[in-house]
């Protein structure tokens, strides 16, 4: 793909369930929603989609289905990551089959495997496809860091390695590796809090939970940055510091979940064992947030 598409707000959309299904034709309508409300890309199975609670075939169809609704309009990232590396490739080379954009694969969690246990496993990935991907480096989920000398070991040796989803309270990472492999390195800010400030030191864009709320205010707050507007981003990334932290009042993403379907965006709030819908007293919480944004005017009771 044309790597200059790849950069913006793509948020990590939530799995809808009805009855214990995944509901397929609602997803479809929240990357509809997400295109509407100007989203530049849509990021399928990440985190906030419970992948591990989904089977290979469901998170494969989840592909099919944001490949088809989008229909080229926005980039669909596929998100192909796993603890086991059989799963991975099987994911991945659906993804790619299916007419994925890009992907995002996770560091295999559990295993905490050493850093040249991680550079072999991207390498044997790489080796099965020419699309751009990304490492997704989330080390609260799966105990294991990258290493810059990991990333400089995956550039040497493919050249389709474009970046990562950094889901660390680490500023000081992002920028050392923009300076180490350029400012078209693609860094995607995966903490909420982090959003503005880590794409004024460079980053390309974000993959943010809380996208699946207010698409349109994060896709304003990257034209801001890329505009050098930075009082008009500040502002943006204040209106929104209350969703933001609301988005971890519980596991990602139990509260979204929640407020999605408090705000008619999804038919059912339903998640799958272990995970668990909202508390009586975090819908409160919830509630008392999204009326302080402004968002519950219209919204079903």
């Amino acid at each position: 793909m044309d790597l200059s598409r790849l950069k913006g707000s793509i948020p990590p959309l939530i799995t809808p369930f009805s009855g214990g299904a995944v509901d397929y034709d609602a997803y479809g309508e929240m990357v509809e929603f997400q295109i509407k409300g100007g989203s530049h890309g849509v990021l399928v199975n990440g985190t906030t989609s419970e992948p591990a609670s989904l089977t290979v075939e469901e998170r494969n169809r989840i592909v099919d289905v944001a490949v088809e609704r989008a229909a080229g309009r926005v980039p669909v990232v596929a998100a192909t990551g796993s603890q086991s590396l059989a799963e991975t490739q099987a994911l991945t080379d659906h993804a790619v089959k299916a007419g994925a954009d890009a992907l995002l694969i996770v560091t295999p969690y559990y295993s905490r495997p050493p850093q040249r246990g991680l550079v072999e496993y991207y390498r044997e990935l790489a080796k099965r496809h020419d699309l751009p991907w990304m490492v997704y480096h989330i080390p609260g989920r799966t105990a294991v860091s990258v290493t810059l000398d990991t990333f400089k070991a995956l550039k040497d040796s493919s050249p389709t390695f474009v970046g990562m989803k950094h889901a660390v309270n680490d500023l000081g990472f992002a920028t050392e590796c923009l300076v180490e492999f350029g400012p078209d390195f693609r860094i995607f800010v995966g903490l909420e809090e982090l959003s503005f400030p880590m794409m004024c030191v460079g980053a390309c864009g974000l993959m943010n939970a809380v996208g699946n709320l207010r698409p349109d205010v994060l896709s304003k707050m990257c034209d801001a940055v890329w505009a050098s507007d930075i009082p008009a981003g500040r502002e943006l990334h204040e209106r929104l510091l209350e969703l933001n932290k609301a988005v971890f009042f519980d596991t990602n993403p139990i509260p979204i979940k929640y407020m999605m379907k408090r705000l008619g965006l999804i038919p059912h709030n339903e998640h799958r064992l272990p995970m668990a819908p909202a508390t009586p007293e975090l819908e409160q919480r919830l509630d008392a947030v999204l009326a302080r944004a402004g968002l519950l005017q219209g919204a079903a009771a």
